[in-house]
């Protein structure tokens, strides 16, 4: 378990290099075991973070280990690991360009393929909810559906994998995307991948795409 332990702190600061957040904003999570999830603590600086400073609890929020204080999206995390077996991390952003879809509340259409690939299809919004509720937590897995990230209105991103790299990495595809698209948007109409062109896409990147496991490479 250190070892999932040391990926979630390299993630998280992997995230705050990206200036996929500001400060110590955003989130994330790894799935530890049947129930129980390790969390990043709230308001704490990701570079000086440690895995002495990792929370466990357990999906209903009881603190199993750790002495910081959990995230206080907690259950937004919980409430994907539970709608999302196959989920098994969760990385929360602030990026600009997806936060600005989210802001006006527009999805993140499937105008290029890694999205397409990764997502399965556009960034859907989920109803806004205030931060940290149980309201958003339901929001949020609504409008996720059977994807593999979710905008949710007016404050950030959601991506979630099988593993910590591949959340990181769908965040990092999401953030592209919706810069692209707000570019194109400049030079005229977009044109989406169609829905036969996203599940064939989406098909090989789950099926065939890299080489120990979707998203290796």
């Amino acid at each position: 378990m250190s070892g999932k332990k040391e990926l979630l702190i390299s993630v998280a600061r992997e995230m705050c290099r990206d200036a996929l957040v500001l400060g110590t904003w955003g989130n994330v999570s790894v799935k530890a075991g049947e129930g129980e999830m390790w969390i990043t603590p709230t308001g704490l600086p990701y570079e000086s973070m440690v895995t002495e400073d990792l929370v466990r609890l357990d999906f209903a929020g009881t603190v199993l280990s750790g002495m910081r204080k959990p995230s206080s999206e907690w259950r937004l995390h919980a409430a994907l690991y539970l709608a999302r077996p196959d989920c098994g991390a969760v990385v929360h952003t602030h990026s600009v360009y997806a936060t600005a879809f989210a802001v006006a509340r527009q999805p993140v259409l499937p105008v290029v393929e890694d999205l397409a690939q990764m997502v399965g299809g556009s960034v859907e919004v989920a109803e806004y909810a205030l931060p940290g509720t149980a309201q958003l937590a339901r929001n949020a897995v609504t409008a996720l559906a059977d994807k593999s990230a979710v905008l949710l209105a007016s404050h950030g991103l959601v991506g979630v994998a099988g593993d910590l790299p591949l959340a990181l990495q769908v965040c990092r595809v999401v953030e592209k995307a919706a810069q692209v698209l707000l570019l194109a948007r400049q030079l005229g109409p977009v044109q989406p991948l169609t829905m036969e062109e996203i599940i064939s896409m989406r098909r090989f990147f789950l099926e065939s795409y890299g080489q120990d496991r979707p998203g290796a490479g």
